[in-house]
């Protein structure tokens, strides 16, 4: 059973997710919040295995909540819901630790895969779509003092060449699939690369490991 808390503003709204989690067996919503701060708190209390999170909210916003609840070690992972042709903050969103994000307007069994997929631990979002996002707001990359020359981030030196590559690829939206064709690798061969990169670099998902390609430099925006 997946435990989902519903986090917006709108009332409307929690109860149309509602009425759909709780139309599924395996799903349970354990809970509603109306903004970051309760969500936290909620968070802190009911440790579900997915938060539901709105970005625009009053008081504490969805970006500040997903912060705070990755930073405090819960085992419970976000997924962000936005209007993505509108919404800026979505980048902010998955660099605060988001496990990814969807738009408002997906089909219900878009909604109903993504936190499926998020409970398991796997990014929600295609990485197509994440590379899509990210060059749309390449802007906000940080841009720290001192040049690093791309790829000798401290943050890969623990990566064997072959796991800087498929990062590489993985940070140009290349999926497992397209990664084991054009590579010639089985692809429980690329699967098992992809999780020693995200342990070796500390990312908590595939998303991360895109941001992180980013960061240093492996890819650059187009």
């Amino acid at each position: 059973m997946t435990t989902v808390l519903i986090v917006d503003d709108q009332p409307l709204q929690r109860f149309g997710f509602r009425m759909l989690l709780e139309s599924q067996d395996d799903m349970s919503v354990v809970g509603e919040a109306s903004n970051g701060s309760e969500a936290i708190r909620m968070t802190a209390e009911l440790h579900p295995d997915v938060a539901l999170m709105d970005i625009r909210m009053p008081g504490l916003d969805g970006i500040e909540a997903t912060r705070r609840i990755v930073s405090s070690g819960d085992r419970t992972r976000v997924l962000i819901l936005t209007t993505f042709d509108l919404d800026e903050y979505a980048y902010a969103g998955l660099r605060a630790g988001a496990s990814g994000f969807l738009i408002k307007d997906a089909q219900p069994e878009e909604l109903l895969a993504g936190i499926r997929a998020v409970a398991t631990g796997e990014a929600v979002v295609a990485p197509s779509l994440t590379r899509r996002l990210l060059d749309a707001y390449a802007e906000h990359l940080p841009t720290p003092g001192p040049v690093t020359p791309p790829g000798q981030d401290p943050r890969l030196t623990s990566l064997t060449d072959r796991e800087r590559e498929i990062l590489t690829v993985v940070g140009q939206g290349w999926t497992n699939t397209e990664i084991s064709t054009r590579l010639h690798l089985a692809e429980s061969t690329v699967k098992t690369h992809v999780s020693r990169i995200l342990a070796k670099t500390g990312s908590r998902d595939r998303i991360q490991a895109v941001i992180l390609a980013y960061d240093t430099r492996l890819v650059e925006p187009s």
